[in-house]
């Protein structure tokens, strides 16, 4: 792979010249940081010119961070572990870990007796459409790897997964008629406060995954199991940020803005993931 110097001049990137000319370019073209994005390092870090740049005054800073601040996301592909270990961020007080369980228990107390109308009406729906229960229990991983049984409305027939687990699908024939229509608007969700409100999910977080895909993902990808340091969440960074996941690629790209989420988490993140939560379902983007 060819290496140099690299200017955004119009629409394409264009080499203007080798590692020995860093300074020069970058004083010349008075730009405004320099960008090192190398996925190996070694005999190839140019640390004298960058050191001169940096003292000279011009910001230089490491692509993943930059990805990280420009994209709302961690590259994991190339993602060093000492990366993370030495990185800002990661921060979860005892004040802030007892602000969140305030809020979620409060949350979901306040949701489920505002929504038992409307569970009343998904219940006698889902009961008259099809056969089964009205719920749906299903295991869950959720923090530190330990396995709850979520809940949610049932919006597939019976017999759905027969053969064995599946990623969801667009257009998914296993779907009732009225599970199709909750699942549009998130109602089949509704539930999950009551695993908010016995701790074992939170409002905002990285979505539960079941044991069997777990297992495979943590295989192919990496980091995988560092999402679980936190408690699941009915919604979450990837969720908004991302389109709904049915693939190891898209597990991938969602892992991105749950470390993402893991990092920054805050409440003020909290809400803002939340707020705009709500406008996906009122627009109903996304659903399977």
């Amino acid at each position: 792979m060819r290496t140099g110097t690299i200017l955004e001049t119009g629409s394409k990137p264009v080499i203007v010249g080798d590692y020995t000319q860093i300074c020069s370019i970058a004083r010349a073209g008075e730009v405004d940081r320099i960008i090192v994005a190398l996925d190996e390092r070694r005999g190839k870090f140019p640390l004298d010119q960058l050191l001169s740049c940096r003292l000279d005054g011009i910001p230089v800073e490491d692509g993943l961070a930059f990805t990280e601040q420009l994209a709302g996301k961690l590259s994991v592909e190339n993602l060093h572990p000492s990366v993370l270990i030495f990185s800002d961020g990661f921060k979860r007080s005892a004040i802030f870990k007892q602000m969140k369980r305030v809020f979620d228990i409060s949350a979901s107390a306040v949701g489920l007796t505002l929504s038992f109308p409307v569970s009343l009406i998904i219940a006698l729906a889902t009961k008259l459409d099809s056969r089964g229960p009205i719920f749906y229990q299903q295991e869950r991983v959720g923090k530190d790897g330990r396995i709850f049984r979520l809940l949610k409305f049932r919006s597939m027939c019976v017999d759905a997964e027969k053969g064995g687990p599946v990623w969801a699908r667009v257009d998914d024939r296993r779907i009732t008629r009225v599970g199709r229509m909750i699942r549009k608007l998130r109602l089949d969700e509704i539930p999950q406060m009551i695993n908010v409100f016995k701790g074992e999910m939170s409002f905002v977080g990285p979505r539960p995954e079941r044991p069997f895909f777990v297992e495979q993902l943590k295989k192919g990808i990496p980091y995988y199991s560092q999402r679980h340091v936190i408690k699941p969440g009915i919604t979450g960074w990837a969720q908004i940020c991302y389109r709904y996941g049915a693939s190891e690629g898209d597990a991938l790209e969602k892992l991105k803005y749950d470390l993402y989420y893991i990092k920054h988490m805050s409440l003020f993140f909290d809400l803002v993931i939340i707020f705009e939560t709500a406008k996906i379902v009122l627009w109903g983007k996304g659903a399977r």
